[in-house]
């Protein structure tokens, strides 16, 4: 029995949730089936069974399949961004603070929920809602790294922006292949080598006014 289907039956008849509860519940439960079976293959029969509800207060929640996915894909991009922005605001030290981040793009990627497949391995990338929301969030993260890189380095904003675009890029396809690949090596010790390789590249440049770690 899930978590929900246990909160269910431990609920007694009549109770009604509140509507923030409620919908809640249903974004947990379109996660599972949506990670489950993809965009395309999920139904909204599957999903309102697996909240234990009607299609009616589905649809009083959410009023298509896509609109129910594009709600869950807003919720867990700005988790992933808020991840980044905690890791790079997390310490001053440089080599640290790449640690950090690599660690954040690890951390999503292993969260058991497997939110991360409907951010980079959504089978709706052809929906321009889900494109754009993808798309925004990978620049977001982007930018957030640009940001320190820009500052320490005094590189122009253009330079900054392409490394920033290589160390998300690389820290997320990486922790995709460590986790599909089920390696036997720990995640700590994963993202120290890819610190290590990352921080080889990034450390050659000059920090600007202020002293290296």
């Amino acid at each position: 029995m899930s978590a929900i289907e246990q909160t269910e039956a431990a609920r007694p008849r009549g109770t009604r949730l509140p509507r923030r509860a409620r919908r809640n519940q249903l974004l947990g439960a379109a996660q599972e089936v949506f990670v489950a079976q993809g965009y395309h293959s999920a139904a909204m029969d599957d999903i309102a069974e697996r909240a234990g509800v009607s299609k009616p207060v589905l649809y009083q929640h959410f009023p298509g399949k896509l609109d129910l996915y594009l709600a869950l894909l807003d919720q867990h991009c700005e988790a992933l961004l808020h991840s980044v922005r905690t890791a790079l605001a997390s310490t001053t030290d440089n080599k640290q603070r790449v640690a950090a981040t690599m660690d954040a793009y690890f951390a999503y990627v292993e969260d058991p929920g497997g939110a991360f497949r409907l951010v980079f391995e959504s089978d709706l990338t052809n929906e321009p809602a889900v494109r754009e929301r993808v798309d925004k969030v990978s620049l977001e993260c982007a930018e957030a790294i640009c940001a320190v890189i820009a500052e320490d380095t005094g590189l122009s904003r253009d330079e900054s922006m392409l490394l920033a675009v290589g160390l998300g890029g690389v820290s997320q396809v990486v922790a995709r292949y460590w986790l599909a690949a089920e390696s036997k090596v720990p995640r700590e010790t994963a993202v120290g080598l890819l610190t290590s390789l990352a921080w080889k590249g990034i450390a050659g440049f000059p920090l600007h006014g202020i002293d290296a770690h």
